[in-house]
């Protein structure tokens, strides 16, 4: 294969990569407390015979952007959001912990406390279950209190309180489901310090008008690998029919 039409190739497909990473952010732009995915490209040397005198581009995901999102009031009492920094803790499918700052929380008809996405909310002694009652409210520590059915406005029952982390970012990964993991594979350690506010989810930090910029620009870029591809066969079609002259 002509090398011009080798790096045409592999720069369109790198192209490829990165718009997936950025269509997915776009994708998410009003998913509570989703963070963007970054994606950055390098140059790598081609080598073969000879000098490696030919570089092509490799797309690559380093990590994540750990930027908050916006803070959007709901005023429903079981939407909270994390002040500053720290992470929801939950329990993923296969019944291991991750961690979340997506704080649209709901009750199921058998009493457990979800994510908006269907995760048990880990508390002091796993997954949070809540007996019936008349109203939730959930504290700025994760305290989550109830009054039961039949009790007066007075009766506040704190029963359990939602297991709030704040790892090292340098420590956490994110997952396919878009949830974090510590590196390690260790479950951290709930910290006082994180708080929450109730009523209030975080958004995305995904910047719509960065992604679409960059979906654009990926695309020009595209089909300038393209036309390189073009060119090349171009080329290689001239000089087949020089030496069919010849």
């Amino acid at each position: 294969m002509d090398k011009a039409m080798y790096l045409g190739m592999s720069g369109a497909v790198q192209n490829m990569n990165a718009q997936t990473i950025h269509s997915n952010n776009l994708a998410n732009a009003t998913t509570a407390g989703f963070k963007a995915d970054l994606a950055q490209a390098r140059s790598m040397q081609v080598f073969g015979d000879g000098m490696p005198s030919r570089v092509y581009a490799m797309t690559e995901t380093p990590g994540t952007n750990f930027d908050f999102g916006p803070m959007m009031e709901t005023g429903n009492d079981l939407d909270v959001a994390v002040s500053g920094d720290g992470w929801i803790a939950v329990q993923t499918n296969d019944g291991s912990e991750a961690y979340t700052r997506a704080g649209e929380l709901k009750v199921n008809t058998f009493g457990e406390l979800l994510t908006g996405s269907g995760l048990p909310v880990l508390g002091n002694a796993g997954p949070i279950a809540i007996p019936p009652n008349e109203k939730i409210a959930v504290g700025r520590d994760g305290t989550i209190s109830i009054r039961e059915q039949g009790q007066g406005a007075e009766n506040i029952t704190a029963f359990d309180r939602i297991k709030l982390v704040n790892p090292d970012i340098a420590e956490l990964e994110k997952g396919p489901d878009g949830l974090m993991r510590r590196r390690d594979g260790v479950q951290e350690l709930a910290d006082g310090e994180v708080h929450l506010i109730s009523g209030f989810v975080e958004g995305s930090n995904v910047n719509v008008v960065s992604a679409m910029v960059d979906m654009i620009s990926l695309t020009r870029n595209y089909e300038m690998n393209i036309k390189i591809i073009q060119s090349a066969q171009e080329n290689s079609e001239a000089s087949a029919r020089l030496l069919q002259v010849q």
